[in-house]
């Protein structure tokens, strides 16, 4: 927003980036949050006026959407567990910074004990340097994907997780789709409202998530003696992933790795798939226009120019259209045979999660479970 930026005291997990671990200069996350700021577009041109109506609504909508995501999805946000949090690129971005560098720190310290255990450790200096350009990597990245989120629930590693809304970038779809603003914003705050309850109502969840991420991570890390072999193989994948042929994540890891990164895959889809299930159940009764806004919304997905596919391919968002699809296909199956109560199954411990086959064949899951 050019004529007044919105934000919120307290995005995030805070500014103090630094970290006194073994990898903490292979990223220079205090210059890839400020780089990021600075690179992230202009959101839409607003008066002060319509900056505090848009984010009164959005507060407003994401206290609407609690109750009917509540008795739609059976789960229930506990007392006290933080409210939702409306901030533009600039505040996603910080919080988005903060998050990866708690999020990565084992990943990293990895990269480091490699190097060293190969005695290829770089100097203080050439460190830092390094730390920079990869800053400066990341800093790219968090500021076209600042561009593209609504809202995201922030796992925040280390910190206090919360709902995070974006409301330049809401503000800007919504003008784009042509849509009834209040609708458009309660319609957000349903799917990212379900998002919420999962993490708050299942208390086991977010680490169950973080731990496997971070897991598959490290085994991502190649060893050093592999490093230029796995480069080759990429470079010359990366045709194939632009073209839509393959995943990105097809091309960065290993067959025993992708078997990993298809369990942790399933878990993705099961959560964005129920968030889109009870988004659309829960719509019809209190958004007069859902039918008109889902309708536009899945054209508005399909119809991103070229440059825009390539950087979706490459940073594996298409996968991510994919979970949406999978994951609500498993839900209203699952949910059709045994019904909510059964279905909510899923969320007792990790071993009723469903597993990458059973994204695909709902009635594994079920006899599975429910035997």
């Amino acid at each position: 927003m050019t004529e007044h930026q919105l934000s919120e005291a307290g995005t995030g997990s805070g500014t103090d980036l630094e970290d006194a671990r073994p990898g903490a200069d292979y990223v220079d996350w205090e210059f890839a949050a400020a780089a990021g700021r600075r690179m992230a577009p202009a959101g839409p041109r607003v008066g002060r006026a319509q900056i505090e109506h848009l984010v009164g609504q959005l507060r407003e909508a994401t206290g609407r959407a609690v109750e009917p995501v509540s008795a739609t999805s059976g789960l229930h946000v506990p007392e006290g567990a933080p409210a939702p949090l409306v901030v533009d690129r600039g505040g996603w971005i910080q919080a988005n910074a903060t998050s990866m560098r708690a999020m990565l720190a084992p990943v990293l310290d990895e990269v480091v004990a490699r190097r060293r255990k190969d005695a290829r450790t770089p100097s203080e200096s050439a460190a830092r340097f390094g730390g920079r350009v990869t800053g400066t990597e990341v800093a790219g990245m968090l500021a076209w994907m600042s561009t593209k989120v609504l809202g995201q629930y922030d796992l925040a590693p280390g910190s206090t997780p919360r709902l995070l809304l974006v409301a330049p970038n809401i503000l800007a779809v919504e003008r784009d789709l042509g849509v009834d603003p209040g609708d458009f914003r309660l319609w957000v705050c349903l799917h990212e409202e379900t998002h919420r309850v999962q993490f708050t109502a299942v208390p086991w969840l977010r680490q169950h998530v973080l731990d496997a991420a971070r897991e598959l991570g490290t085994q991502l890390v190649p060893e050093s003696d592999q490093l230029g072999q796995r480069v080759q193989e990429i470079v010359a994948a990366l045709p194939g992933v632009i073209r839509g042929e393959t995943d990105i994540t097809q091309v960065l890891a290993t067959p025993e790795q992708r078997e990993r990164l298809a369990e942790v895959t399933a878990v993705m889809s099961l959560l964005e798939g129920h968030a889109d299930v009870i988004m659309d159940d829960v719509g019809p009764s209190v958004i007069p226009t859902v039918a008109t806004i889902r309708r536009r919304f899945q054209e508005r997905r399909k119809g991103s120019g070229s440059v825009d596919r390539v950087l979706r391919r490459l940073l594996g968002l298409d996968a991510k259209m994919a979970q949406y699809r999978d994951g609500a296909v498993f839900v209203r199956t699952v949910t059709d045979e045994v019904g909510r109560d059964g279905f909510n199954r899923v969320w007792e411990s990790p071993q009723t999660l469903p597993r990458a086959a059973e994204i695909a064949d709902p009635a594994a899951w079920v006899r599975r479970v429910h035997g």
